[in-house]
């Protein structure tokens, strides 16, 4: 059985808007309700391997390898700068939400995908964050530990998806002002680079 201070918990961790959260929302505001589907999707699909690492001790290597730590994090945030730029250099008005191909879908749910699983804090967040919530002389604590990553991605999923689907409802007050637009971009935009140096910078 999962304890009720883990649903609490987790329920509050996956609440605090990060770089995922950010990611959702702004596909939301800028492109619409599919996008941030795709979005939310890509990010909860992310953690993934994040949580198979921890589920199979793997997490150990990653923060016992200061070298592949280190590599691993500048990816991420060269990456989180690399959107950051991108989102800074798009112009133009907003387009109501027609229905995005699937390719540009795909597209979207990928940079998700890539923004979490190049953030090696989160392999080791899961590693200090979930055997804390194992009862003592847990039987089977991999299957627990399991069961607690499907319910947390679960929650990841429901709580990116309402982030999305809001910020996809306010879009159509910005589709006519291009430089409204254009400061919701730039905006996303520093956020993302924030993010990217700060993961970069970061001793730990």
């Amino acid at each position: 059985m999962l304890s009720r201070e883990f649903l609490i918990t987790a329920f509050i961790v996956v609440l605090a808007p990060g770089t995922g959260v950010i990611y959702t929302v702004s596909n939301g505001v800028l492109k619409g309700r599919r996008a941030s589907v795709a979005a939310a999707a890509g990010c909860t699909l992310g953690i993934v391997p994040h949580l198979l690492a921890c589920t199979l001790g793997l997490s150990l290597l990653l923060h016992a390898s200061a070298l592949a730590f280190q590599a691993l994090k500048i990816a991420g945030g060269c990456y989180l700068l690399f959107l950051a730029w991108q989102m800074w250099r798009e112009t133009g008005t907003l387009k109501l939400d027609s229905g995005d191909a699937r390719g540009s879908t795909f597209s979207i749910a990928k940079r998700g995908f890539l923004i979490n699983i190049l953030n090696p804090k989160l392999s080791l967040f899961f590693l200090a964050f979930l055997p804390t919530f194992l009862p003592p002389g847990a039987a089977h604590p991999a299957l627990q530990i399991g069961m607690m990553s499907a319910v947390f991605m679960a929650m990841t999923l429901l709580v990116f998806l309402i982030y999305g689907l809001a910020a996809s409802c306010v879009r159509t007050w910005f589709t006519s002002s291009e430089k409204m637009v254009s400061a919701l971009r730039r905006s996303f935009a520093l956020c993302f680079a924030f993010l990217g140096l700060r993961l970069v910078t970061s001793e730990r």
